[in-house]
């Protein structure tokens, strides 16, 4: 099992509301697929990776810690699951060689996102689908690890700019989600008002990674002990998938297909 740095979901671990997210963003994801190779980019334990698996699909999950893809494979490559360790920004596949390609809560992560997506555009089908899922700006909160934020128009922008056509969707959730999310980032809020000369964004965004990654598993264990395990009740159908800009999405889901190709 990864360990909990705030990079990625850990089962049993990460609270039930941010687990159920990303499920109900692999499970949008998946109701999208059809035949064919499927690249999940940023698979991290592979159990939403495995989800993609049918008779009519290969699919490749990668993730740039060669540890985690190892210990991954592990547990799926007797499933059928390939995986393996590899660089969202320099992906070891072949061009327009994928069917479709998920990257799920990946294009944040980089300060240059555009290097990403032109990436995924470039192994991509010519009659393929890319995935993007991300959170929305105004819920992601407090995460050194997420170098730029995106709303719906900014990631409409960035993949427009490697796909003719594209589509912004927005994942909403119940009132107890946001319930959920908001006592959460109170609890956090009161945490960093510890923090009140707000050194962690002063001191090197590396010291500032090495602090969150020791204290988010005891600030997990002290103020979400309650939010694990599926004791809050929440699960994935506490989450849909809508086209209505006014719905308070928590995260987006662009869907894009036919990649531009540089000349």
């Amino acid at each position: 099992m990864s360990k909990l740095t705030g990079e990625r979901p850990v089962e049993g671990v990460t609270p039930d509301s941010l687990l159920a997210l990303h499920e109900a963003g692999y499970r949008a994801v998946r109701e999208r697929l059809g035949p064919g190779r499927v690249l999940d980019v940023g698979c991290g334990d592979g159990f939403e990776s495995a989800s993609f698996l049918a008779a009519d699909r290969m699919v490749v999950g990668i993730d740039y810690s060669v540890e985690v893809a190892v210990e991954a494979s592990r547990k799926w490559s007797a499933k059928g699951l390939h995986l393996a360790g590899m660089d969202a920004l320099r992906l070891g596949v072949r061009d327009g060689s994928m069917s479709f390609v998920c990257s799920s809560h990946v294009v944040e992560h980089f300060e240059r996102p555009e290097d990403h997506v032109r990436e995924v555009s470039r192994v991509l089908r010519d009659d393929g689908t890319a995935f993007f899922l991300t959170p929305n700006r105004p819920f992601d909160f407090e995460n050194p690890f997420h170098l730029v934020q995106f709303e719906r128009d900014d990631l409409k922008t960035l993949l427009g700019a490697h796909f003719a056509a594209v589509e912004v969707l927005g994942m909403g959730a119940t009132p107890r989600v946001h319930a959920d999310f908001a006592a959460r980032r109170a609890k956090a809020e009161k945490l960093l008002r510890f923090d009140f000369l707000d050194l962690r964004h002063r001191m090197p965004r590396s010291w500032y990674i090495g602090l969150y990654t020791r204290v988010l598993p005891v600030a997990y264990r002290l103020l979400a002990r309650q939010d694990t395990s599926g004791a809050t009740g929440i699960t994935a159908d506490d989450y849909f998938i809508s086209d209505d800009p006014s719905v308070d999405a928590l995260v987006l889901l662009g869907v894009a297909s036919s990649p531009l190709r540089s000349s």
